[in-house]
């Protein structure tokens, strides 16, 4: 039987949305009481572990049926990036790697769930792919900083600002290069986003620009102020 189509803010996708909270906040509290204790290391490894695995399979089936193009190895969708930049990042808690995973992942990642661009619902492939893969780069952003303890450095959020921008000129470059719309910076998606609120092309990139820088720095202001950090730079 085909799955339904996929409603905005109907059951599943709320459930969805719901089971990722649940998940962060499950695992963040195992290990807040010590984050590098043995079982604190079993958790972060363990997580980045089955992330990586679960990418390696979805490339290899998607690969066997004929699926994958050569533009599936090229990471210059941000999610796709975000996934590889989770478990990097859950595996050497490096600090830079970090405030770069925790404000796209959370700026970025959680808005695509809000408003995911997919056309069938529970229980799809779509769906499920979806829903499996950003989730986890939500979770694994709020693991490593409510158990993990890891805090964004003071004027990261402009750091992470400058990074995102040179990564988009990659992209753009590669868009006029290759005719692809890597980032949507030459065409909207074709379902709902939060782009659609913000006008035409090009003024839609502008307002985009503004919002991320906002967001951003809405995302760094519950860590101002004089902080110890015990991460590696």
């Amino acid at each position: 039987m085909e799955a339904p189509p996929f409603v905005l803010f109907g059951l599943d996708h709320i459930a969805a949305i719901l089971i990722t909270g649940v998940v962060a906040a499950g695992l963040s509290l195992a290990v807040r009481p010590n984050p590098n204790s043995p079982l604190g290391r079993a958790v972060r490894i363990g997580f980045a572990g089955i992330v990586a695995a679960a990418i390696a399979y979805g490339m290899i089936r998607d690969g066997l049926r004929g699926r994958l193009s050569a533009w599936d190895w090229v990471p210059l969708n941000l999610c796709d990036f975000e996934i590889v930049l989770a478990v990097f990042a859950l595996l050497t808690r490096r600090q830079a790697a970090y405030e770069i995973f925790y404000f796209w992942a959370l700026a970025g990642t959680l808005i695509a769930m809000i408003t995911p661009e997919i056309t069938r619902g529970f229980p799809s492939r779509q769906f499920l792919s979806f829903f499996a893969f950003h989730g986890a780069v939500v979770t694994a952003a709020l693991f490593m900083t409510w158990g993990l303890k890891m805090r964004p450095r003071a004027g990261a959020h402009w750091r992470v600002f400058l990074w995102t921008n040179v990564y988009a000129a990659v992209a753009a470059a590669a868009n006029l290069t290759l005719k692809k719309n890597f980032l949507y910076l030459c065409e909207k998606p074709q379902g709902f986003s939060v782009l659609d609120w913000f006008g035409p092309w090009p003024v839609y990139i502008a307002a985009a620009e503004v919002l991320a820088l906002t967001l951003f720095a809405l995302l760094s202001l519950p860590f101002r102020g004089p902080r110890p950090t015990r991460t590696r730079s």
